[in-house]
């Protein structure tokens, strides 16, 4: 035993000497409670459950190496809105000058709630539920309203997904079928689809022969029986990466992480090298300066760096409760914020390059066309020969040419100019269409895919590279729900993940309906947004001004081993609050100003038509955010008014190879203390040991004994001052 030990101070000394908890801990051998004359509960002990609990907080599932790990978190939070919803931002919002706004708030709310996640979850060593019961039990609905908003989300990203194995199936052939519009035979003549004819072949594809959509949100038309089969298909996948927890996902996530980033630098040499590709690079990237002041840009970009990372769905958390006590979140944390932003900037490159070439390949469609119009206007003596530019080929007409043309035509027909119905044909304007979502992944970039050489190969590629994206976000999301039950309610793994994704199955059901895709729309912007920056917000504030931002970032600097620089304590509590609350303030003001509705397919008319949700819609969209926020005022009710227990007077010890760890029993705040130390509650030391703890900016003071315990309200693991202890 160690000199300087009180235990041998004793022995060496008439002094009193008063043992702490950590004392005991550290150098008394291990006692078993139950089995000693300490058992002061009168609980029988149970072999089986003690080697129940052994398991439980020794052999918790570990990942296999950190860069299993990284990978994880990796592929859950770079997803499908990296490729199809950050580079339609970057357009919309100025091009290059958006990467401003994006970076900075990133750095000052992404980075520090990312790392705030990571260090809970790790910290701690429990799913959502169980790391706000422990942090602050009356906002432990934070867990529960976590867990709602992934089932939310899993329901609709899953038919995404569904949809992607759609076309990849459909991919192995030659022509792509939306390459072209399908021939309809009415009797003895075959005519154009006429749908197809007035929009086009990927936007028939997709509408009537992918989703064979209905009119509107109000006419079901039924269960579309390719994308039924093909969600079952998705929910498998899911089921099968999940049911063996980390030790099946972890090893999924080699694949489903990795291959995206391969597609990627493929499409992007690929893309390169295809005519008019530099012409959309530089459209993208050309910086609009003066959207940098429009609080529109700062608040989209605020929006998409909080759904880039996946803060709030407790997949981050669920992740980093499987890491070693003593791993360096604070690395993690920097290394796939900015892997997340490269990726995205990347897809960015990526999806320019190829709209560029398509933006060529329709510039130089129109001009066509509209030549052959001004070659019907000059043989009919509608437009005089001597209007048309000496140097033109008509048979060679270059974009140049044709804008020269179009100019002098505009000048001299100045009052009849429309009557003729010639374009313009800018290429400006076919890179300024601005696409995101599905209408990205499955027209535009399907569009463009139809004129690559071999394009069959590439669809593939394309559709294998959103399959895995979307099945490494929804192994995240999935975790989310699965980690915080399992723990919590100790369910067993393998049922209850089978049965989660059963049940999911039969309620997505409703989003392969021939309406399914205004459901999607309807869930995607709304179940999500509000609830879950609620849940960010609440999460930031239990950590920084209830559990205390001092001791958070003392705990911090034992379990990395180095001090957390204070940029963290100054974003934790105050930056990151203030910024996420007037974010909040500005979704809620959007949601008043822009109507709640839908973009429709109709199609006799062969177009989308915006519609607003009819009353019942809006009845489901209003449920949908009070379902997913109902578990954070019931919660705080539940237990402020004691009506249900918190765990925090239901305390018992067990001493075991140099740990004390929380247990559940029925016993009092002062019966807990007596029987611990024998000792009322004024004269109980501090369990804590003396350590060096971070007081914050300009603190005075750099020893102080800590005195409360780690998590006063908490159920969880509490520290004590051995070598081996952890939460």
């Amino acid at each position: 035993m160690p000199k300087n030990s009180k235990v041998t101070q004793r022995e060496h000394s008439s002094e009193h000497v008063t043992e702490s908890v950590a004392d005991l801990l550290a150098h008394q051998e291990p006692v078993d409670y139950k089995r000693s004359v300490l058992n002061v509960t009168g609980e029988a002990w149970d072999k089986q459950k003690e080697g129940d609990e052994d398991l439980d907080a020794e052999n918790r599932p570990a990942w296999n190496s950190k860069l299993q790990y990284i990978l994880a978190q990796i592929g859950y939070s770079v997803g499908l809105g990296n490729v199809w919803r950050f580079p339609y931002l970057c357009q919309k919002n100025g091009g290059g000058a958006y990467l401003v706004p994006y970076l900075v708030l990133l750095v000052i709310i992404g980075l520090p709630l990312f790392f705030l996640e990571l260090a809970v979850g790790q910290r701690i060593r429990r799913g959502s539920i169980g790391v706000w019961n422990y942090i602050c039990p009356r906002l432990g609905g934070i867990g529960y309203a976590s867990c709602l908003v992934c089932f939310f989300v899993g329901l609709y990203y899953n038919v995404i997904i569904g949809w992607s194995i759609f076309y990849f199936f459909k991919s192995f052939q030659y022509p792509l079928p939306w390459s072209e519009c399908p021939i309809v035979r009415n009797g003895s003549v075959a005519v154009v689809e006429t749908e197809c004819e007035r929009s086009s072949a990927t936007t028939y594809f997709w509408y009537r022969e992918t989703l064979d959509i209905s009119n509107s949100i109000s006419e079901s038309g039924g269960l579309n029986w390719k994308m039924t089969l093909c969600l079952l298909v998705a929910w498998s996948l899911v089921g099968l990466a999940m049911i063996k927890g980390i030790q099946s996902s972890g090893k999924v996530m080699y694949f489903s992480s990795l291959f995206p980033y391969v597609v990627l630098v493929c499409f992007l040499v690929r893309g390169l090298l295809l005519r008019g590709a530099v012409d959309g690079i530089m459209h993208m990237f050309t910086p609009k300066l003066d959207k940098m002041l429009d609080p529109q840009v700062w608040r989209e970009a605020a929006t998409q760096v909080f759904f880039a990372l996946g803060l709030g769905f407790g997949g981050v958390i669920a992740f980093s409760s499987y890491n070693k006590q003593d791993n360096n979140c604070h690395f993690d944390a920097t290394l796939v914020s900015f892997i997340n932003f490269f990726t995205s900037v990347l897809a960015t490159l990526v999806v320019f390059a190829v709209l560029g070439f398509k933006a060529n390949i329709m510039n130089e469609k129109c001009v066509v066309e509209n030549a052959e119009k001004i070659l019907g206007y000059l043989n009919t003596n509608v437009l005089s020969h001597d209007l048309i530019p000496p140097h033109v080929n008509f048979s060679h007409l270059t974009a140049k040419d044709y804008n020269e043309m179009y100019r002098v035509i505009m000048t001299v027909k100045e009052g009849h100019f429309k009557e003729l119905g010639l374009d313009a044909c800018l290429l400006e304007d076919e890179l300024n269409k601005s696409v995101q979502g599905t209408g990205l992944a499955f027209i535009a970039f399907t569009e463009a895919m139809t004129h690559f050489p071999a394009s069959p190969f590439w669809s593939v590629m394309f559709f294998l590279m959103l399959i895995n994206l979307g099945l490494g976000s929804m192994i995240g999301t999935m975790s989310g729900i699965t980690t915080p039950i399992i723990d919590t309610f100790k369910v067993r793994k393998e049922v209850f993940t089978v049965g989660s994704c059963i049940f999911a199955f039969i309620v997505g059901l409703i989003f392969v309906q021939r309406s399914g895709n205004y459901f999607v729309t309807m869930f995607d912007d709304y179940s999500a947004t509000l609830p879950l920056t609620v849940v960010v917000i609440l999460e930031n504030i239990a950590v920084a001004w209830i559990y205390g931002t001092k001791k958070f970032m003392q705990e911090l600097t034992e379990m990395l081993g180095f001090r957390p620089y204070q940029f963290y304590y100054y974003t934790w509590k105050y930056v990151s609050p203030i910024c996420m609350a007037v974010l909040m303030t500005a979704s809620i003001i959007q949601l008043g100003v822009s109507p709640p509705g839908y973009s429709a397919w109709i199609r006799e008319e062969a177009a989308e038509k915006f519609l607003f949700y009819p009353t019942w819609a809006m009845a489901i969209l209003i449920s949908l955010i009070i379902l997913a926020s109902l578990p954070l005022p019931l919660v705080f009710i539940l237990r402020q008014f004691h009506l249900v227990s918190d765990g925090s007077n239901a305390l018992s010890v067990t001493y075991k190879k140099g740990r004390m760890m929380k247990d559940i029993s029925n016993l009092e705040d002062n019966d807990e203390t007596r029987f611990i130390l024998s000792k009322v509650p004024s004269e109980t030391p501090s369990p804590m040991p003396t350590h060096r703890s971070y007081l914050g900016p300009g603190s005075n003071s750099p020893m102080e004994m800590s005195s409360a315990p780690n998590g006063r309200y908490g159920s969880g693991y509490l520290l004590a001052s051995t070598p081996e202890s952890e939460l």
